[in-house]
C-alpha cells in the first residue's frame, strides 16, 4: 500500500512539472529568446500554474466526492460554471503571454540601465553629448529592436476596448476539471470493486463458517437422533422436524450464494434452527423468538444474523441452571433492528472459532453496509447482549 502510494505521488509530481514546462515552449515559439529564468521569474507564470493546480485538487479532493458522488448535481454545475467564470475574466495563458515579453524585456532594460552607469560601450556612438535616437533627449531606454519599454507594457482594457477570448484558458479549465474528475471516478470505481471483492471473499468465509458450525456431523447427529426420538414415539412433529433440517441446509447450501437474500427467507432459517434446537434443550431453558412490524420485500445480506443466533444457543444453554433467551427482531420501513440477550455459561472449547466467527460478521458489515449499519455488543454481570441495526 505504502509503495503504491508513493508511486501515485511520483505520477503527480511528474505530470505537474510536465504541465509546468508548457509554458516555456509556448512563450520561446513567440520569440524564440525567452529564458526559463526569466520565466520562472514572472509572477503571472506562478499565477497560470496555481491556477490549474489549484482547480486540479479542488475538483477532486472537494466538488467531485462533497457534490457529485452525493447526487448533489445542481449544486455542482453551478460551482464550476462560477469557476469557468473566474478562469474567463482572470485569463492566465493570456496573461502569461502577454507579460512574458515585457517581463523579459524589463530584466533586459535593468541590466542595461545598471551597465549605463559605468558609461557607454565601446564602440558606442551613444557619448555623452551625443544627440538620444529619434531626438528624443529624455526617452526611456530602448531595447535592441528600438522599442521602449513602454511598447512592450501589456495592453490595458478602456472603455471603448472588447475583451478579448482567451480560448486557450478556458480549454485548460475543461481539460483539468475533466482530468481531475476522470481520476477520481476511476478511483471510487477502484475501491467499490476492492469493496465487492472483499464483501465476496468474507461471505465465503461466513458459508464456511456456518456450515462448519452448523452443518457438521456433531449436528446433524444430534438432531437426527432427536427426530428419531420423535419418529419411535409417534410425534407428530416428526415430519415437521424433518422438514425444517431440509429447509436449512437448502439455504445455506443454495440461497447464500446470493449478495442478498429476502428477509423472509434469513428469518424462516432463524425460526427453523431455533425449532431444531428446542428439540433438545430441557425444561430449564425458555427461548423467545419475537417479531415486530411487517416483512415485505425487504433485502439483507445472508447469515449476518445466524452467527449471533448460534453464539446464543453455545453460551445461554445449560443443563444444571436455569436460563431465558430472547431474540427480537424488529422492522420499521428502512431499518431493521436484531437483539439478542443470553445468559453466559462459558465453554472453553468454542471461544475460538466464535470470536472468529464475529469478526468475520464485523468485516461483512463493514463492507456491504458501510455507514449503514451500529453494531453494539455487551458482556456484563454475565449476561451477552448483541444489538445491530441496519438501515435498508
Amino acid at each position: 500500500m505504502l509503495r503504491l502510494k508513493t508511486f501515485s505521488v511520483i505520477i503527480h509530481i511528474a505530470c505537474w512539472l510536465l504541465f509546468m514546462a508548457l509554458p516555456l515552449l509556448f512563450t520561446n515559439g513567440r520569440n524564440g529568446t525567452t529564458s526559463i529564468f526569466v520565466l520562472l521569474a514572472s509572477p503571472y507564470y506562478w499565477l497560470f500554474c496555481l491556477t490549474y493546480i489549484t482547480l486540479f485538487y479542488l475538483n477532486s479532493s472537494l466538488l467531485f466526492p462533497l457534490f457529485f458522488l452525493k447526487k448533489r448535481y445542481v449544486g455542482y454545475a453551478i460551482i464550476c460554471v462560477g469557476l469557468l467564470t473566474a478562469i474567463y475574466f482572470l485569463n492566465p495563458f493570456e496573461r502569461l503571454l502577454r507579460n512574458s515579453e515585457g517581463w523579459r524585456v524589463k530584466m533586459a532594460m535593468q541590466q542595461a540601465g545598471g551597465r549605463q552607469q559605468f558609461g557607454p560601450a565601446p564602440g558606442d556612438d551613444t557619448g555623452p553629448g551625443a544627440p538620444p535616437p529619434n531626438g528624443d533627449r529624455q526617452g526611456p531606454p530602448r531595447d535592441s529592436l528600438g522599442k521602449s519599454w513602454r511598447d512592450h507594457r501589456p495592453q490595458q482594457f478602456g472603455p471603448g476596448k472588447r475583451k478579448h477570448l482567451d480560448t486557450i484558458s478556458l480549454f485548460l479549465f475543461l481539460m483539468i476539471m475533466a482530468l481531475s474528475t476522470a481520476i477520481k471516478t476511476v478511483q471510487q470505481w477502484q475501491v467499490t470493486e476492492q469493496r465487492a471483492i472483499s464483501a465476496e471473499a468474507e461471505k465465503a468465509n461466513a458459508e464456511l463458517s456456518f456450515l462448519k458450525a452448523q452443518i457438521n456431523p456433531h449436528f446433524l447427529f444430534n438432531t437426527l437422533n432427536n427426530i428419531y426420538t420423535l419418529a419411535i414415539t409417534n410425534n407428530a412433529n416428526t415430519a415437521e422436524s424433518i422438514m425444517k433440517l431440509s429447509n436449512i441446509m437448502r439455504y445455506v447450501t443454495d440461497e447464500v450464494t446470493e449478495n442478498f437474500v429476502s428477509l423472509q427467507s434469513e428469518v424462516d432459517c432463524i425460526t427453523d434452527y431455533i425449532d431444531l434446537q428446542r428439540l433438545r434443550l430441557g425444561s430449564k431453558t425458555r427461548v423467545n423468538f419475537n417479531i415486530t412490524g411487517t416483512i415485505a420485500q425487504q433485502k439483507i445480506a445472508p447469515l449476518l444474523f445466524m452467527t449471533f443466533v448460534e453464539n446464543v444457543f453455545k453460551y445461554g444453554v445449560s443443563k444444571q441452571h436455569e436460563s431465558a433467551i430472547d431474540i427480537n427482531l424488529h422492522i420499521a420501513d428502512n431499518m431493521i433492528t436484531f437483539m439478542c440477550v443470553n445468559p453466559i455459561f462459558e465453554r472453553k472449547e468454542h471461544i475460538e472459532r466464535t470470536g472468529i466467527g464475529i469478526v468475520n460478521t464485523k468485516q461483512r458489515l463493514e463492507h456491504l453496509y458501510p455507514g449503514k449499519h451500529v453494531l453494539n455488543i455487551a458482556d456484563d454481570n454475565d449476561q451477552f447482549t448483541v444489538v445491530l441495526t441496519l438501515y435498508i
